[in-house]
């Protein structure tokens, strides 16, 4: 007779799943990463696999969950830096998960799950972006816009790669920019 394996927390394996398929995702690529493949990088079959999670769109919101709430406590770590440096951190850590990038905009249309997940991601972002905005002193009034400036910016820079100084360059410009939004009062001449 079999022996029965140690009892595994739910949680636990679900662990497992999620760093198996983040390690694949990440060096290979979500497409060519199939269920099987994720399985057998976690010690499991696909259809384990599929008791945890509905499908790999289900298990690649797991990783960017994972991911996301790895790079949030890097944020939180760099609280007290410059603005220009926590920028260059963050397009750092995005870049190192580039793939997973190109996969959720390529998906989002395609996926409920990834469409949720990344209207989420940039509605956090945006925050974050938001209040550093109005710690630096940038009226409400232009918040908004320079929260989409700078979306776009840090987008541009993971979509097309430059060397370290020229994205210093670029985030030391945003940063004066946002700095001289805040020198100027806004058109309603309030502040």
């Amino acid at each position: 007779m079999p022996r029965n394996r140690r009892p595994q927390d739910r949680e636990e394996k679900r662990g497992e799943i999620v760093a198996a398929a983040t390690r694949l995702f990440v060096e290979d690529g979500y497409d060519p990463t199939t269920v099987t493949r994720i399985g057998r990088e976690a010690g499991v079959t696909s259809n384990t696999v599929y008791w945890y999670f509905k499908d790999k769109d289900e298990v690649l919101v797991a990783v960017l969950d994972a991911l996301f709430a790895q790079f949030l406590a890097g944020v939180a770590e760099r609280s007290a830096e410059p603005p220009v440096e926590q920028l260059l951190w963050a397009v750092t850590e995005l870049r190192r998960v580039d793939r997973l990038i190109t996969t959720v905009h390529a998906r989002v249309a395609a996926s409920e799950a990834l469409r949720v997940w990344h209207d989420a991601f940039h509605a956090q972002v945006e925050a974050i972006l938001r209040w550093h905005l109005a710690a630096l002193g940038v009226p409400e009034t232009e918040q908004a816009a320079m929260t989409r400036i700078g979306v776009f910016v840090v987008e541009g820079m993971l979509t097309h790669a430059g060397d370290t100084a020229g994205d210093r360059a670029v985030v030391e410009t945003l940063v004066r920019s946002a700095r001289g939004i805040a020198a100027v009062p806004d058109s309603s001449g309030s502040r």
